[in-house]
């Protein structure tokens, strides 16, 4: 999943035994960069499909199937899926328009920080935007190395469900719209070093198919 999801870094707010964990976490990081609307907005959208394009039927017949996925999980809460459905998620997202947003948490905690709130607000004005409204977004968490691996996958799906309710809320944003999946200490940016600052990242991804304009 080394190209799924978008390159601006995420700083984790988290201890010395909960440190690695994720999904929209945070800690002061020099890679990390706080992302407006604007650049969210830009980097989520579909990509042009010119008309003159045509996919072939095997790849018809497996946008069909991942759309199918999709829609099966839009209810799901992050900690109801299974491995081989996270497995699959970043399978189906690895193409599609994404992110990585830099978003702070309280200490061991799934309580977004208050330094964070306005990274999550520019979140929800991008997707509330009308050019991405009514899209299906994918929200995923990851960590890095430190701490135990369960700990940390637990606590990356409740910081991602945590986000998806702020927007919710907030936001308006049906919740079927938000789906929410976490990763913990595994799938890192930066397989190398396992403990790197740029394996604590939230990736957003939009699922909705590429837009088709004229050539």
């Amino acid at each position: 999943m080394s190209n799924s999801f978008g390159r601006v870094g995420v700083k984790l707010a988290y201890s010395a035994m909960a440190s690695g964990l994720a999904l929209l976490l945070g800690v002061a990081v020099a890679a990390a960069q706080e992302a407006t609307s604007a650049t969210i907005i830009n980097q989520l959208q579909p990509k042009p499909l010119t008309r003159s394009l045509s996919i072939s039927p095997a790849e018809a017949a497996k946008n069909a199937a991942d759309e199918h996925f999709v829609h099966s999980i839009r209810h799901r809460m992050s900690r109801s899926l299974s491995e081989g459905e996270r497995d699959k998620i970043a399978d189906v997202v690895k193409d599609k328009p994404s992110i990585d947003l830099e978003i702070n948490f309280d200490y061991d905690s799934a309580r977004i920080g208050r330094n964070a709130v306005k990274q999550v607000n520019e979140l929800g004005k991008a997707l509330t935007d009308p050019s991405l409204k009514g899209n299906t977004f994918v929200l995923a968490g990851f960590a890095d190395k430190k701490g135990r691996a369960q700990y940390n996958l637990d606590l990356s799906e409740r910081r991602a469900d945590s986000v998806k309710r702020y927007l919710v809320e907030k936001f308006d944003i049906p919740a079927a719209n938000l789906v929410t999946v976490g990763y913990g200490s595994t799938r890192f940016k930066n397989p190398d070093d396992p403990y790197a600052a740029e394996n604590r990242r939230v990736a957003v991804s939009n699922m909705s198919d590429r837009k088709v304009t004229s050539k």
